[in-house]
């Protein structure tokens, strides 16, 4: 269950997602928070930096540089985890992942839990919009994103 600090929280990584829009990349942003307090966010940079793994999780946990544990983090992301996101996060023992939403992409959330990740589901709507408005109006890239023709 999603708390009012959750919700509260989430803000910056949608804020994240809307960067990534505005840079004509594709919109999902992810932060990375201790104790209350956020250590690292980023957003999905494949398109601005040409990078195939450079992912919104991927580049919000570059930026919260090298940790010596994970122990009591929550990674927030805005979409459900792509395979390759979610074994970063089991690798990690990353704890606690909290979803904006997985209706545009349906994620990894079983493989998550199966690792004994709490997964909490916002199904956040401006999520939903902001997905959808990019994957009309970019389908190739969408595509590219997700590995398919």
């Amino acid at each position: 269950m999603a708390s009012q600090a959750d919700w509260q929280l989430f803000e910056t990584a949608l804020d994240e997602a809307r960067q990534g829009f505005a840079e004509k990349g594709i919109p999902i942003g992810s932060i990375l928070v201790e104790d209350g307090r956020i250590v690292g966010r980023g957003h999905n940079k494949r398109v601005q930096e040409g990078d195939t793994i450079a992912h919104g999780e991927m580049d919000c946990l570059r930026q919260a540089g090298r940790r010596r544990s994970y122990r009591g983090t929550t990674l927030f992301t805005t979409l459900s985890p792509c395979m390759m996101c979610a074994g970063t996060i089991v690798q990690f023992k990353i704890p606690r992942v909290v979803i904006g939403e997985n209706q545009t992409f349906g994620g990894n959330e079983d493989f998550l839990r199966s690792h004994g990740v709490e997964v909490v589901l916002l199904n956040d709507l401006r999520c939903v919009e902001l997905m959808k408005r990019f994957q009309a109006e970019h389908p190739d890239i969408w595509a590219e994103d997700i590995g398919e023709d």
